[in-house]
């Protein structure tokens, strides 16, 4: 019987901003997109995310169709114009993504700037100043590095990419059970002994293929309890995974 970690990952937020994740990390110019080479990389993600078993919503399926259609239609040859029909001319297949693109990262970046005003807003107060000494922490402010899911998935697939999964000699079917709250201890037993951070690709000892994926969902789950973050300095760097307490 196959083991099923199936999980759903609240950290996508579709597949425009992946697309946009993408155009950042290759520093693409979003209106002149290289249909191929962002169908190429894009088209790894979806294959990473099935090989880790996650539960893929359609949309991004669709917007998967959608890359390999244009990406055909570039690759289909110029016809002749006639210039008596130059006002028939078809746009540019890109033309449709590059709108939803653009109008998708306007809207995420007023997102931001209404986020930021309404923190700054929560640190209004009506009440006199008072003294809040008796209250400070002597620790400094924790600030998660920049690396995302879509760089976590990124990392994933290099490391899919250079291990050779170990392949039971036995004939008969066995159920490998790994809880995901076991790994999470062992996570982060592992990286409380590391002052300085620990490789992303070292907390991935075993080369079989439940214990990757169990591994992976159990630093999801590190991440979305903000017991853990990552830090990636520069685009392809590795990334560096660090308690939450503690300062890189």
């Amino acid at each position: 019987m196959k083991q099923s970690y199936q999980v759903k990952v609240d950290a996508f937020e579709g597949p425009l901003d992946l697309l946009l994740h993408l155009i950042n990390q290759y520093e693409i110019d979003i209106y002149d997109i290289p249909v191929a080479d962002i169908t190429e990389q894009y088209m790894a993600f979806i294959k990473t995310m099935q090989q880790l078993e996650l539960d893929i919503a359609s949309e991004y399926l669709v917007m998967a169709a959608t890359l390999l259609a244009i990406k055909s239609q570039m690759l289909l040859p110029n016809q002749p114009v006639d210039l008596e029909d130059e006002e028939e001319i078809e746009d540019d297949p890109r033309d449709e993504l590059m709108r939803r693109l653009i109008e998708y990262r306007r809207y995420k970046s007023a997102a931001g700037i209404l986020k930021e005003k309404e923190e700054q807003a929560d640190r209004i107060f009506t009440r006199p100043p008072s003294s809040m000494e008796e209250y400070m922490d002597t620790k400094p402010e924790i600030r998660p590095g920049e690396a995302s899911i879509f760089d976590m998935i990124g990392a994933m697939e290099k490391l899919l990419q250079r291990k050779t999964w170990v392949e039971p000699k036995e004939t008969t079917v066995q159920r490998d059970e790994i809880p995901i709250q076991t790994r999470m201890t062992e996570i982060l037993d592992h990286i409380s002994e590391k002052e300085d951070g620990t490789k992303f690709n070292d907390l991935f000892p075993q080369r079989s293929k439940p214990h990757v994926v169990v591994t992976f969902m159990a630093l999801l789950e590190l991440m979305k309890g903000n017991e853990i973050y990552c830090v990636q300095e520069h685009h392809f760097d590795e990334l560096i995974v660090y308690k939450m307490e503690e300062t890189p």
